[in-house]
């Protein structure tokens, strides 16, 4: 039996005294967090979250939700919450998120928008409001590539010289995201957590959200793990955000090529983890699925380590472990 469900429908039934209502999966997850359409019988549409305690926490989510909506963008409203049981009540944004659309609409004025919202977050940084994305969590998202990608997925491990290699590489990429201007970061923008809803868009799956490099939250929307477009479409929209942060006064680089390197320096470093994410998934806990879209990903990270002469033993070291 499914004891958290059965807790939750005891919870809702609280919260809508005598109306029937039906409950259905709203999406999947790749943490323990738990996702409910909740449909009551006055019309009315819910998200219910289940996020049990002792592996999950409601307050971060509640807590950035909070600083994302005074910055002028849609968030899910909050309309009850447990956080002793873990149980949250919230709005519903749709069913349709960005790669749902993309398949068959032209994206142009959702990515648009998606920019627009983004900008409204960096603007409303300030230090001391969300935890800091120092040195410490970028190392260890690094070091989940080789601990998972290589180790389990591949079956690999680097003798002395190769590791010396990553290390570098680690070490370069680590000294251009710590030198990048800090924001706001949502750490998942991306087509599966932005929806087509009013306004545009929904914002989801915040909660891990980080004060860090300005260039994180573009390359996460524009290198998707889940969807890729031709580099002319993700140079032009990266100009476009970079012309309208510079007129908003955001602290990007003045000049595009070095703004744009920064953004696929720290692309590079966000698909190594995205990498050892996936794998971890896999070979943890049980999600085979997000194994199909580590190409992408590493297409991705080894486009950028061949155009850049400090990444190139990095490319060269990716190609020796067939890495693709």
């Amino acid at each position: 039996m499914d004891f958290r469900l059965v807790e939750l429908e005891q919870w809702l039934g609280a919260q809508f005294p005598s109306l029937p209502r039906t409950l259905a999966p709203a999406s999947a997850d790749a943490s323990f967090r738990r996702y409910w359409r909740v449909r009551v019988a006055d019309g009315r549409s819910y998200i219910a979250m289940d996020a049990p305690p002792g592996k999950e926490d409601c307050r971060p989510f509640l807590h950035v939700a909070g600083v994302f909506a005074a910055a002028g963008v849609h968030v899910p409203a909050i309309h009850a919450q447990d956080l002793e049981r873990g149980f949250l009540l919230l709005e519903d944004l749709g069913e349709t998120t960005f790669l749902d659309f993309v398949g068959g609409h032209d994206p142009g004025a959702a990515y648009s928008a998606a920019t627009d919202a983004l900008i409204r977050i960096q603007l409303a940084s300030q230090p001391g409001i969300l935890p800091e994305f120092d040195r410490a969590l970028l190392e260890r998202e690094l070091a989940l590539f080789p601990d998972w990608y290589l180790a389990r997925e591949l079956g690999k491990q680097l003798a002395p010289a190769d590791a010396r290699v990553l290390r570098t590489a680690f070490d370069a990429l680590l000294a251009n995201n710590l030198a990048q201007p800090q924001v706001y970061v949502h750490r998942d923008y991306h087509s599966r957590n932005l929806m087509m809803s009013e306004p545009l868009p929904g914002i989801l799956d915040f909660q891990d959200a980080l004060y860090g490099p300005v260039t994180y939250d573009l390359v996460s929307l524009l290198r998707d793990a889940y969807v890729q477009w031709e580099e002319a479409q993700v140079l032009d929209w990266a100009i476009r955000y970079w012309e309208k942060a510079r007129r908003a006064g955001l602290p990007v680089r003045a000049d595009f090529t070095e703004f744009y390197r920064d953004f696929e320096w720290m692309g590079a470093q966000r698909q190594l983890k995205v990498a050892g994410i996936f794998a971890r998934l896999c070979h943890r806990d049980g999600k085979s699925g997000y194994l199909a879209d580590i190409p992408r990903v590493l297409g991705y990270l080894l486009a950028t380590c061949r155009r850049y002469v400090e990444l190139t033993p990095l490319a060269r070291l990716l190609d020796t472990l067939a890495v693709k």
